[in-house]
């Protein structure tokens, strides 16, 4: 995952405060004004519970006056002198006319209802009749309702007297009442400022709500369940409101609720727009503080990023990218500090190499020293000895075969060294045969006489071939071989050569079956000038075969198995050459040669080499 540039934090770090702090203000605000519209709307609720309270408590002290005065007429009271109820209610249609309520009933004193005249058609004499009856046995409430044929009443009802109320005769009962109805529940709205619902027995008689929220399912939790004088939420419809109840009566057969309630939704519907002002203050904040923050960071980051740009430098090795330590701030002296620095590593660093290249000078100057004295001192005993003329043919044989010992001795210190010195890879890739490149390898050690009695066993299909440089790949075979006749016993030594094509590479195994490595240089066993237990090694040969196996992509590891054999294996992958399209296609068109071709190749190829 890639890390953020130090800019892109700063940024960052703005734009989660800012929103961050949006969301939270956004969230107090909302909070704190949906608690005050919530108790603004409550106090609303109950100042509106206490002016309905007030209302019928004035509308019961008038109609209180209006009936007492209705039955002391003198019409009414020969009205109900009489006692034929059709008499009776054609004559009192006048008083009723005169009395201008919404119900005017009239009784007898056995308790029959006589007469009922209503504003509105529906509350017949049957409704009046049961109502009458339980008004009568709970005369201690100064009024009654009075439900029938979906007619809501308050009724008021007063004994008419022949004579006075305490010596005269009750003649009957005069009952008033007012209807609650749509145009009580508008007014009383109007007065309270919130929506007003009144339901009796678990029906709902008149409220100020819309018609499309008055169905069954919206309705229910306004008559259901019991009065709750406390606010409290309730949703009719989408749209939630505060609701408060009080029970006008609490009579089994007439339960009558007044319920009045305020719109929350509504109440708090401005904060919809406020939440809009608060987010474009928020996107014109963080517009604003991105800006500033990138001008800001700008000023900081900038030299950081020099100095970056030179750390990251160095680490690529360049020891001399600019710098700009202007400035007297921190950044600039810490600049100025990996400057000094840097100069101090660059000398440290130039007195390591002249150091090492002293030291490697000095281990090659020993080693080869060493080598050649060693040789050369042979190449002088012999040529020495051949001056004499009492040598049979022979002897001089014998003694030309020990120079030219040392001349080779002499030759592959100076080839391992000269391949060894080459930086770069130089490589002459051809599709070669691996059992020929072994069999040659097998041949140049074969031609070492002390080598020549050593069994070697080769293991490699006859088929096996790949790209690679043939000569270079002899040579590093050609080394462990020398290691491997080195390291295995004279009497039972036993060298395997085992090679194969392994996922698209070519794996190839020297093994023998000698004492192994020294813990001592097992470490270091491919360093340059190391050797151990070796009477004329340079030290170069595990070094220049790691070279040649890396400068093909690949890589030669050593490892001592169970059987108590040490194992030299080299991994070479079978790359093709970049090469032209026309070369390709003339590759391709062209068989590869057959070893027994390849080898006249080479003899005619030496024969002629200017060809």
């Amino acid at each position: 995952m890639p890390r953020l540039r130090l800019r892109t934090r700063f940024l960052l770090a703005m734009l989660l405060i800012t929103a961050g702090l949006t969301l939270t203000s956004l969230f107090l605000v909302r909070r704190t004004v949906e608690n005050n519209v919530r108790q603004s709307i409550a106090i609303n609720l109950r100042n509106s519970v206490s002016v309905f309270q007030d209302y019928l408590h004035e509308r019961e002290t008038m109609l209180t006056s209006d009936v007492a005065l209705l039955a002391d007429l003198p019409i009414t009271r020969a009205i109900m002198t009489g006692s034929d109820p059709v008499t009776i209610q054609d004559a009192s249609q006048d008083v009723a006319d005169i009395a201008n309520n919404d119900l005017f009933v009239l009784v007898n004193r056995a308790g029959k209802v006589l007469a009922v005249h209503t504003k509105t058609p529906g509350f017949g004499r049957e409704a009046a009749q049961k109502y009458f009856q339980q008004s009568l046995e709970d005369r201690d409430v100064p009024s009654h309702w009075w439900f029938g044929e979906h007619h809501l009443y308050q009724t008021f009802i007063q004994p008419v007297y022949r004579g006075s109320r305490t010596d005269g005769t009750m003649l009957g009962f005069l009952v008033i009442g007012y209807e609650i109805d749509h145009r009580l529940a508008a007014e009383v709205s109007k007065v309270a400022g919130s929506h007003v619902a009144i339901s009796c027995a678990n029906e709902l008689i008149s409220s100020t709500l819309r018609q499309d929220q008055l169905t069954v399912d919206n309705v229910r939790p306004i008559i259901g369940g019991s009065a709750q004088s406390e606010p409290h939420d309730v949703e009719i419809g989408s749209e939630r409101y505060l609701a408060t109840s009080l029970e006008l009566s609490n009579a089994p057969e007439t339960p009558v609720r007044f319920t009045v309630m305020a719109s929350y939704d509504q109440a708090t519907k401005f904060l919809d727009e406020l939440n809009r002002y608060m987010l474009l203050l928020g996107l014109a904040a963080i517009v604003i503080g991105s800006g500033l923050v990138f001008f800001v960071s700008h000023t900081f980051t900038r030299p950081l990023g020099n100095l970056v740009g030179g750390v990251r430098a160095l680490g690529a090795g360049d020891f001399h990218h600019p710098l700009d330590a202007r400035g007297g701030d921190e950044v600039a002296e810490l600049t100025r500090a990996f400057d000094r620095m840097r100069a101090s590593l660059l000398k440290s660093q130039q007195d390591l190499l002249e150091s090492e290249q002293l030291a490697t000078i000095g281990r090659m100057a020993s080693s080869i020293s060493h080598d050649l004295r060693h040789s050369l001192a042979a190449i002088v005993a012999n040529s020495e000895f051949l001056v004499d003329s009492h040598l049979s043919p022979a002897q001089r044989e014998e003694l030309y075969q020990e120079v030219r010992i040392g001349v080779n001795l002499m030759t592959d210190l100076i080839d391992s060294l000269l391949e060894f010195a080459r930086t770069r890879e130089s490589l002459n890739l051809a599709y070669s045969s691996v059992p020929e490149t072994i069999q040659r390898a097998l041949q140049a050690v074969r031609l070492h006489p002390r080598y020549s009695v050593r069994t070697i066993e080769v293991s490699c299909p006859h088929n096996l071939s790949g790209w690679f440089d043939q000569r270079k790949l002899e040579r590093a075979l050609y080394n462990l071989l020398l290691n491997a006749c080195d390291a295995a016993p004279g009497d039972h030594g036993v060298i395997r050569v085992t090679a194969a094509a392994v996922a698209g590479a070519i794996t190839v195994s020297v093994a023998d079956n000698g004492p192994g490595i020294a813990h001592s240089i097992r470490d270091r066993i491919f360093h340059p000038f190391v050797s151990f237990g070796k009477e004329n090694g340079t030290g170069l040969g595990l070094a220049v075969v790691q070279k040649i196996v890396q400068d093909h992509g690949g890589e030669v590891s050593v490892q001592r198995t169970a059987e108590g054999m040490t194992v030299f294996r080299m991994f070479l992958p079978n790359r093709v050459p970049q090469m032209s399209s026309e070369l390709a296609e003339t590759r391709a068109m062209t068989p590869p040669l057959v070893p027994a071709q390849r080898v006249e190749a080479n003899q005619n190829l030496l024969s002629h080499p200017g060809s």
